[in-house]
């Protein structure tokens, strides 16, 4: 029922949103966000969909659809394989989800993995990062189903704190101060939770004030990212 209801929800915002973006931004779409929206569309045959580029809105929301939509899209195979004429049986097969960013919005971040622990419950998420995961991206590698997250070889790995800035009056700033503070607690508490690094190791990691660039073989062995690819 969740799923239903989530994917018609979706779908329906989904729609509006793109009628809205063809009338205003067409015009203005630069030629990587023309590519990055080709390519963002979920594959129904491969289930497979990818995040290139900044984690944004509009990126999210497409990938927020296609999750749901692919968790509920299940395929009928014969129960015997050897044999064409037995009964049939429903197979839900793994979501496979390439990653290269590098980084954004920390709202859309934990909107894509909220969903992302709802939707791996039902099926396997097999992440994929590639190239560049960072800041936010860390995250979302992270999220998939243990054992399964693969890493390119040559990947690039960045873990760092939260960037953020505001203007306004003195007891504006300061409550600004606090949500960015909260946003980055939450960030490492998840961070910690999908991983095998402890709160309190990254936290060291990021007083230390500087980008954190990590190898593949230290996404491994920090249990960002399962196989080496």
């Amino acid at each position: 029922m969740l799923y239903k209801q989530l994917r018609g929800t979706m779908t329906n915002l989904k729609s509006k949103r793109f009628q809205e973006q063809d009338e205003e931004t067409s015009k203005e779409q630069s030629f990587q966000e023309k590519v990055a929206t080709l390519i963002m569309p979920k594959d129904d045959e491969m289930r497979l969909i990818g995040l290139f580029g900044e984690v944004e809105e509009t990126k999210v929301s497409i990938l927020v659809a296609s999750l749901i939509d692919l968790a509920d899209t299940v395929t009928e195979v014969p129960k015997d394989l050897e044999d064409p004429n037995s009964e049939m049986e429903e197979v839900l097969d793994p979501i496979e989800f390439i990653i290269s960013t590098h980084g954004g919005n920390a709202d859309d971040m934990f909107a894509l993995y909220d969903i992302m622990r709802v939707v791996r419950e039902k099926c396997d998420i097999v992440t994929f990062g590639l190239g560049k995961v960072m800041s936010a991206g860390v995250l979302l590698l992270a999220a998939g189903t243990k054992g399964q997250r693969k890493i390119g070889k040559n990947c690039r790995v960045m873990i760092h704190s939260v960037i953020a800035g505001n203007a306004g009056s003195f007891h504006n700033l300061e409550n600004e101060m606090e949500e960015i503070r909260h946003t980055q607690d939450s960030y490492l508490k998840a961070l910690a939770e999908e991983t095998s690094v402890t709160y309190p190791q990254l936290r060291k990691m990021i007083d230390k004030k500087v980008n954190v660039y990590l190898s593949a073989e230290e996404a491994v062995k920090m249990g960002i990212a399962d196989i080496i690819v």
